[in-house]
C-alpha cells in the first residue's frame, strides 16, 4: 500500500507552456506531438507548477472555433487530490472570462464516474451524450459551465 499525503494548502504556478514543455505536456498519449507542439504555440496549453517543478497541464480546444472546450487535463498521479487540477481549471477560466467568453464545455467518458463528480463538484453540469465514439462503443458525456 502506497501512502499519498494530501496537502490541505498547495501553492499552484500556472503558466503558459512553452516549447520546452513539449514532452511534459504530451506524456497522456492521446495526441499527437506535432498537434501539441501547434497549441503549445497558440497559447492552449497550460502549466501547472510545485516548487518550479511541472506536475499538470490543460489543453484547451475551440469548437467551432468559438466554444472553448477542455481536451484534457492531466495531473501527474503523486499530485493528484491536493487542487492542481482545480488550479489549472481556475486559471482557464479567468483567462476565458477576460476574454469575453461565457461558458466553458468539456467532458468525460460515460464509465468514468470519478472524472465526472469531478467536474459536478466544481459546477459543470451535464449537457448531452455522444454515444459509441470511444474505443470499445463507449460513450462520452459532455459537461458545461457558466463563467
Amino acid at each position: 500500500m502506497r501512502l499519498i499525503i494530501r496537502e490541505a494548502e498547495v501553492q499552484t504556478r500556472v503558466r503558459v507552456a512553452g516549447g520546452d514543455d513539449l514532452a511534459f505536456a504530451c506524456q497522456d498519449g492521446h495526441a499527437d506531438p506535432k498537434v501539441v507542439a501547434r497549441k503549445i504555440q497558440a497559447g492552449e496549453v497550460l502549466v501547472a507548477e510545485l516548487d518550479g517543478e511541472p506536475v499538470g497541464y490543460i489543453r484547451i480546444e475551440f469548437l467551432w472555433s468559438v466554444h472553448p472546450y477542455i481536451t484534457l487535463i492531466h495531473v501527474l498521479e503523486e499530485r493528484r487530490g491536493c487542487g492542481v487540477g482545480t488550479a489549472l481549471l481556475r486559471h482557464v477560466e479567468e483567462v476565458l472570462k477576460d476574454d469575453g467568453h461565457s461558458m466553458l464545455l468539456s467532458s468525460s467518458q460515460v464509465d468514468e464516474p470519478a472524472p465526472q463528480a469531478w467536474h459536478r463538484g466544481r459546477g459543470f453540469s451535464e449537457c448531452g451524450i455522444l454515444h459509441g465514439v470511444n474505443a470499445g462503443g463507449v460513450g462520452e458525456v459532455f459537461f458545461s459551465k457558466r463563467l
